[in-house]
C-alpha cells in the first residue's frame, strides 16, 4: 500500500495531509510545533520535529517505506525544501512540491527581498512598527534604535513563540499572540492599536491573509513593507489535487458541493445546542464576528473572523480547500441574521448550505423576564433605523434588539419624548455571558442605568393605539395652513398602495395630514415632508409628536430644489407644486423610475397641467377620479348639505 509523507506546516500541507487520510490512504504528516499537530483529523499519523538536513530525510524515507512525498513547506523556507528535494532523490522518492497562490494586485507596496532589507529599510524612519513575518527572527528587530518602544510583534499563540519574543525584549503591548487567518477588521484595529506607521509582512497569499493586511495598512495610512516570495517551482494545489486524484483514483476535494453551515449560537455558552456544536467540531474553517468564534471556542480550527457576509463568501470563493465551513451566527440565523444575506448570495451552485437554528435573544430575554414571546412584536434597531416609537404606540408587547447602551438612552429618548414614559420596560445586556444584567422600570426611569454592550428591550403598553385611516380632520392642529381633507386624503393614501417599509415624498404638505397618514401606513418606512412655508414646517411637527409618528423628516424649502439630496423614494404624494409640477415629477422620476404617485388638483387649471405633464414625461396613467364630498351641517332639528370642492386624482407611475 502507498504511504505518503506529507512535510506541512502550512493551511495547503494541512489540507492535503486531510483529504488523502480521508479517501483512505495511509499519510503521515510532518510538522514542527505542538499547535501544528493540533489541525489534522485523527486519521493522520501526525509527527513533529525536524529531521535535519537531506541525508536525514532520504533516511527516514528508505527506512519508513514511504512512496510519495508531498512538500507543503511554507514558501519563504526555501532551504527546507531544497533538503526535501534533494533527500527524496536520494531515496528514489518522487517529490511533490505545492506552491501557494499568486498574491493579488501589491501596487503601492514597498517590495524587499529579506527581512534584512526591510530592517534596512526602516532604521532611519520615524514611527511605529507592526511585524507580522513570526517569532522565528523576531530578533533581527533589535537591531532598529528604540525598538522596545517602537516595535510590536504578532506571532503565533504557542510558549515557545511567546517565550522566544520575550528572552529579545518584546513582551506586554508590543507583544500579540494570536491565531490567523485575520480579517481587515482585525488587522485594521491592530494597526490603530500600535499605532503602526508601518507593517512588516510576507508575501504569503489569500491563505495566509495577504489580501486582508494589505486592504488594512491602506485603510490605515500604513506602509506595507513586504518581503517578496522566493522564486518556487512548484505547482498549484489545484493542479496537485488533480495530479493526486488520477494517480490514486480518488475524488479531488474540488469534486461535488463544499458545505457552508449556518450556525445559530444563540447567546454562546450554555445556551448553545449540541447540533450547533457537532458543526463547529466538525468544520474545517469556522467564520464569525470575534466574539462568536470565542462563545464557540474554536480553538484548533482555522478562523476567519469575520461577519460581513459578502466577504465571507468571497474567502470561501478564493480558498477551496475548505470543504466544510461553519459561519457562526449570533442567535437564531432567522431573526435578524446576516444568515439570509449568505443565503441570497453564495453561488447554491458551488456550495451546499444548511442552516442549524439557535436560541434568539427575543426568546432569552423573555425567559429570564418570565413573560411568553409569543405575541411580542419583534423590531430590531440594532445598525439599522426603526420606528420604535410607532411599534409601542401600537403593540402590547414590543421587543427590540439595540445598539448597546446609547441604544437604551435613545429609546427612553424618544419613547419619553413621545408621551410613553409611564410604560413598563425590561432590558438585557450581554445576555449569556457572566456579566449578563436585567433591568426592570419605567422608561423614564431607564435612562440612567450602567447597561453594556449588547442591549435588547421589551416595552409594555397596556392600552395600545389602532392604525388609523381618514383621520377625522378636527383632530389635527391645522393653524392657518391649507389641509386635504379627511375623504380625499384617505382616498389618495389607499391608492398609493404604501408598503410597510415604503419611502415616500409629501410635497406641499401643508399641515401634515396626509403625511401623517402616510407615515402610520409606513410605519418600518420613512416620509418627508417638503414644505416651503415655516408656519406650516411647525405644524407638522407639532402633529408628529400628537400622532406619535417620528418616522418622518420636515424639509424647508422649495420643490424640486431641496428634494435632490433625499434618498430615493418609492412613491410620492403631491398636494402643491407652486408651478413646479413638471420638474417635481422629472426629479422624481430621475431618483426612481419606478416610483408611484398621487396628484391632486382642485382647480382646472392644475388639471390641465397635470394632464400635460403625464403626456410629456410619458407617465402611465393608472386612473384619474374626481371626488366630490359633502357633509351635513345640523341647523336646529335640521341637516343641510355642506358641498365640498371637487377634487381630481390622478393615480399615475413612471413605467
Amino acid at each position: 500500500m502507498d504511504r505518503i509523507l506529507v512535510f506541512a506546516g502550512t493551511t495547503e500541507g494541512r489540507d492535503t495531509a486531510n483529504w488523502l487520510a480521508e479517501s483512505g490512504l495511509k499519510v503521515t504528516a510532518r510538522v514542527t510545533t505542538d499547535y501544528g499537530s493540533t489541525l489534522y483529523s485523527g486519521k493522520v499519523d501526525v509527527q513533529k520535529g525536524s529531521l535535519g538536513g537531506t541525508e536525514g530525510i532520504a533516511e527516514h524515507i528508505r527506512s519508513e517505506g514511504y512512496t510519495l512525498v508531498i512538500d507543503c513547506t511554507h514558501p519563504y523556507a526555501a532551504s527546507i525544501s531544497a533538503h526535501v528535494k534533494d533527500g527524496c532523490a536520494m531515496a528514489g522518492v518522487e517529490c511533490i512540491r505545492i506552491r501557494r497562490k499568486d498574491s493579488p494586485d501589491t501596487a503601492g507596496i514597498v517590495p524587499v527581498p529579506s527581512l534584512d532589507a526591510a530592517i534596512d529599510y526602516l532604521m532611519d524612519r520615524e514611527g511605529n512598527i507592526l511585524s507580522t513575518t513570526g517569532s522565528k527572527e523576531v530578533d533581527r528587530y533589535t537591531r532598529i534604535p528604540g525598538y522596545r518602544e517602537r516595535v510590536t510583534v504578532r506571532v503565533l499563540s504557542t510558549p515557545e513563540s511567546v517565550a522566544h519574543c520575550a528572552e529579545c525584549g518584546f513582551q506586554g503591548r508590543n507583544l500579540i499572540a494570536a491565531q490567523g487567518p485575520f480579517s481587515e477588521e482585525m488587522d485594521y484595529a491592530m494597526i490603530r492599536q500600535c499605532d503602526a506607521r508601518y507593517v512588516v509582512t510576507k508575501e504569503s497569499g489569500s491563505a495566509g491573509g495577504f489580501e486582508e493586511k494589505l486592504a488594512a495598512a491602506r485603510k490605515a495610512g500604513a506602509e506595507l513593507v513586504v518581503i517578496t516570495r522566493p522564486e518556487d517551482e512548484g505547482i498549484s494545489p489545484e493542479d496537485a489535487y488533480a495530479k493526486l486524484s488520477e494517480r490514486f483514483g480518488i475524488d479531488p476535494p474540488s469534486a461535488g458541493k463544499r458545505k457552508v453551515v449556518l450556525v445559530g449560537i444563540g447567546m454562546g455558552g450554555e445556551t448553545m445546542t449540541q447540533a450547533a456544536r457537532n458543526a463547529i467540531a466538525s468544520a474545517d474553517l469556522i467564520a464569525g464576528a470575534d466574539r462568536m468564534v470565542e462563545e464557540a471556542g474554536a480553538s484548533g480550527k482555522t478562523v476567519l473572523r469575520e461577519y460581513v457576509s459578502d466577504k465571507i463568501i468571497s474567502y470561501l470563493d478564493s480558498n477551496p480547500q475548505y470543504r466544510n465551513a461553519a459561519v457562526l451566527l449570533s442567535g437564531d440565523v432567522g431573526f435578524y441574521s446576516g444568515a439570509k444575506k449568505i443565503i441570497e448570495n453564495i453561488d447554491r451552485g458551488k456550495y451546499e448550505v444548511s442552516a442549524i437554528c439557535g436560541i434568539s435573544t427575543a426568546v432569552y430575554l423573555c425567559s429570564k423576564a418570565l413573560i411568553p414571546w409569543q405575541d411580542a412584536y419583534l423590531v430590531s434597531a440594532h445598525g439599522k433605523p426603526a420606528n420604535t416609537v410607532g411599534a409601542v404606540d401600537t403593540h402590547a408587547k414590543t421587543f427590540m434588539l439595540l445598539n448597546g447602551k446609547e441604544g437604551v438612552k435613545k429609546l427612553c429618548s424618544d419613547l419619553t419624548e413621545y408621551g410613553f414614559g409611564d410604560l413598563e420596560m425590561i432590558v438585557g445586556c450581554d445576555l449569556g455571558s457572566e456579566d449578563e444584567k436585567l433591568f426592570t422600570g419605567k422608561v423614564s426611569d431607564m435612562s440612567g442605568k450602567d447597561y453594556g454592550t449588547l442591549c435588547a428591550a421589551i416595552v409594555l403598553n397596556p392600552s395600545p393605539a389602532q392604525r388609523r385611516m381618514c383621520i377625522p380632520d378636527d383632530e389635527f392642529i391645522r393653524g392657518d395652513a391649507p389641509m386635504t381633507k379627511s375623504e380625499v386624503r384617505g382616498l389618495s393614501v389607499a391608492k398609493l398602495r404604501l408598503k410597510e417599509d415604503s419611502v415616500v415624498y409629501d410635497v406641499g404638505a401643508g399641515t401634515g395630514s396626509v403625511t401623517i397618514e402616510m407615515a402610520l401606513a409606513a410605519y418600518e418606512g420613512w416620509v418627508y415632508a417638503i414644505e416651503k412655508e415655516d408656519a406650516a414646517a411647525e405644524l407638522i411637527g407639532k402633529n408628529m409628536r400628537k400622532f406619535k409618528a417620528p418616522n418622518i423628516d420636515v424639509i424647508k424649502g422649495l420643490a424640486p430644489e431641496v428634494m435632490k439630496d433625499l434618498p430615493a423614494p418609492t412613491h410620492a404624494f403631491i398636494g402643491g407644486s407652486s408651478g413646479n409640477l413638471k420638474e417635481i415629477v422629472q426629479c422624481l422620476l430621475e431618483k426612481n423610475p419606478d416610483i408611484r404617485m398621487v396628484i391632486t388638483s382642485v382647480t382646472i387649471e392644475t388639471m390641465g397641467e397635470t394632464a400635460s405633464v403625464i403626456k410629456d414625461l410619458g407617465l402611465v396613467e393608472e386612473e384619474i377620479i374626481n371626488v366630490s364630498v359633502t357633509r351635513t351641517r345640523k341647523v336646529g332639528r335640521y341637516h343641510l348639505m355642506d358641498a365640498q370642492n371637487p377634487v381630481y386624482i390622478a393615480v399615475v407611475r413612471g413605467r
